[in-house]
Formats: C-alpha cells, sequence, structure tokens
C-alpha cells in the first residue's frame, strides 16, 4: 500500500510538473525555401521548446473581402506545402508548434481596420476566411500541431460580426482536436466576445511601457504593473490562462513608448533598450500562474546572417537580448 501511496503523489507531481511547464517560443518567419536542420539548430541553441509556424494570406486593402492565400507567388514558407515541411523538422527536434496563419493587407496597412461597407461584403469575406482558416485546421490535425491560433488582430472583423466567429470556432474545433487561441492585439484583447470558447487568451504584448530613452527593468517592471492587473481580471473572468502569442521589443531608442511601431527608420540602435524590456517582461511574467508563456518576435530561418549589433528591428539575434532569451528559456 506504501508503494502505491508514493506512485500515486510522484504521479501528481508529475502531473503538475508539467502543468507549470511554460512555453518558452519563437515566432519562426517564414523564408523562401525548405528549412533545414541547421536552420532550426538556433532554435535549439536558444532552448525554446515552443515555435510559431506563420502561413500568410493577403488581402489587397481593408475593403477587400478576398483572401488569397496558398498560391504559387509566395514564398515557399507562407504557405501549406511550407507550413507542414516546417512543423515536421521542428516535430522531429521536440519543438512544439502553434500554427498561426495570418493575414496580409497590401501596402502593410494594420489588420485591425479590415472591414466591409455592405452586408454582401461581410458575407463574403466571411466565406473567404472560412476557407482560408479551416485549410490550416485540417494541417494542423494532419501534423499533429499542439496549438492553433485562429486568427490575428483582426478587431473589427472580431467586434463587427462575433457570431460568424463563435459559429467558426465551433467548425474549427470539429476538424481540430488540439488547444486554441486568437492573437488579439494589446488594446484589443479587452473587447473580444469569445475567449470562453478557446483554450487561451492571446495577446500581441505591444504594451507601452516608457517614454524613457533607455528604460531600465525596474521601470519598465513598473510600467507593466496597471496592464498586468487588467491582465489577470480578464484570466480569471474567463477562466483561461494567457498566452503572449507576440511578444518584443525593437533594439532602438524609446523600443517601450510605442513598442508596435514597425516602420523602417533610421533610429538610433539601443541594444540595451531591448535586453532590458526582455528581462523585465520574463520577470513579471513567468512565475505568474495565469500566465502560460508565450512567442518571441521575431525568429529569421537564417540565425548567422539575422540581427546583429547594428540592427534596430525586432529580432533579437545575435545581440544581447538572445543570450537573456537562451539563460531564461533554460532555466524555466
Amino acid at each position: 500500500m506504501k508503494k502505491l501511496g508514493l506512485l500515486f503523489l510522484l504521479l501528481q507531481f508529475s502531473c503538475a510538473s508539467q502543468k507549470n511547464i511554460k512555453i518558452n517560443g519563437v515566432s519562426f518567419v517564414a523564408s523562401r525555401a525548405q528549412v533545414t536542420q541547421e536552420h532550426v539548430n538556433s532554435v535549439l541553441n536558444v532552448n525554446a521548446n515552443h515555435a510559431a509556424i506563420m502561413p500568410f494570406g493577403f488581402v489587397r486593402d481593408i475593403n477587400s473581402s478576398e483572401i488569397f492565400f496558398n498560391t504559387e507567388r509566395q514564398w515557399f514558407g507562407e504557405t501549406k506545402n511550407g507550413a507542414k515541411q516546417y512543423i515536421s523538422i521542428l516535430h522531429k527536434n521536440k519543438i512544439k508548434v502553434m500554427l498561426k496563419p495570418q493575414i496580409w493587407i497590401r501596402r502593410g496597412e494594420f489588420t485591425g481596420t479590415l472591414k466591409m461597407k455592405t452586408e454582401e461584403d461581410w458575407l463574403a469575406l466571411e466565406k473567404s476566411y472560412e476557407k482560408f482558416i479551416i485549410t490550416y485546421a485540417k494541417l494542423a490535425q494532419e501534423s499533429k500541431t499542439d496549438l492553433l491560433c485562429i486568427g490575428t488582430e483582426l478587431e473589427q472583423f472580431v467586434v463587427r460580426r462575433p457570431e460568424y466567429w463563435k459559429q467558426l470556432i465551433i467548425k474549427i474545433r470539429s476538424i481540430y482536436k488540439g488547444k486554441l487561441t486568437y492573437a488579439a492585439n494589446w488594446d484589443e484583447y479587452p473587447k473580444v466576445p469569445f475567449w470562453k470558447e478557446l483554450d487561451f487568451i492571446g495577446i500581441d504584448a505591444y504594451f507601452p511601457l516608457s517614454e524613457s530613452k533607455t528604460p531600465s527593468v525596474e521601470e519598465l517592471k513598473e510600467g507593466w504593473q496597471p496592464w498586468k492587473s487588467k491582465m489577470r481580471v480578464i484570466s480569471e473572468e474567463n477562466n483561461k490562462p494567457i498566452i503572449f502569442t507576440e511578444f518584443g521589443y525593437r533594439s532602438v531608442d524609446y523600443n517601450a513608448k510605442k513598442p508596435w511601431t514597425v516602420d523602417r527608420t533610421n533610429e538610433a540602435v539601443n541594444l540595451k533598450a531591448q535586453a532590458n524590456a526582455k528581462e523585465a517582461i520574463f520577470s513579471e511574467f513567468w512565475e505568474e500562474k495565469w500566465f502560460a508563456g508565450g512567442y518571441v518576435w521575431k525568429w529569421f530561418v537564417d540565425h548567422e546572417s539575422s540581427g546583429g549589433k547594428k540592427d534596430n528591428r525586432f529580432t533579437p539575434q545575435n545581440k544581447p537580448a538572445e543570450e537573456i532569451i537562451k539563460s531564461f528559456y533554460k532555466n524555466n
């Protein structure tokens, strides 16, 4: 009996430990060609246990109802076959995957503004989006993908057509048996009406934290407090853990003032600001029980030629921020 009791306790401890394992992820950017083991090695070297794979669909403008996807004109990694190949090689390396199909609007228009002018156009968009996401729900099921993100930063589409999204989730669940999330923008997530129907509350975590040129870790942690309190409430109200479907900061001056800024500028490189932002977000969130982890934005396939000390973009590759991530992921 004593042996049975000990075995039961060990099983309980094992299950509890598994439940507490965080998603230590990277957003693995699509490329023109197949991914090789060499490309995956950089993900392993940073001690990531998850990767987000992002096939794309394209829309002509914010009022267009047709989504073009899985075409010969796209890069390999942006297509269904590309996503399938990426997932396969990552799984072979015991890296779990979130499949995160995304929309790109011509000229980089913000996807949150995608909005139709007529009911006819809304119905056309809904039909097109369903075709897009069901294609990848089927791939997620076939490839035993661990997590499927059903949309990314589609605020106007979500708040104006809530019933569509709820029935779409039912259709997706009839095909895909894994976990579901949606990637809401940092200022969108409180408005999403279907969190209870998903498994995770997903947030692209570009919250403004500081107006300093090089904010310190302590200043950034202080900046997180009001946002963190609101997230905890949403998590408790919906009884769902939160994940950061994207999190990251540019290696640039004032990087925590408007962290969502993606315009290509010649602003001064600030590697310290980026490293501090990474350290602050890890220390504030990874110990919280209601928080399940997240995916660094962003990680390019060709590691050796990505980022570097003269780069002011989001990637932490070959910068001090990479060492922060590597060390943290190793120990958490």
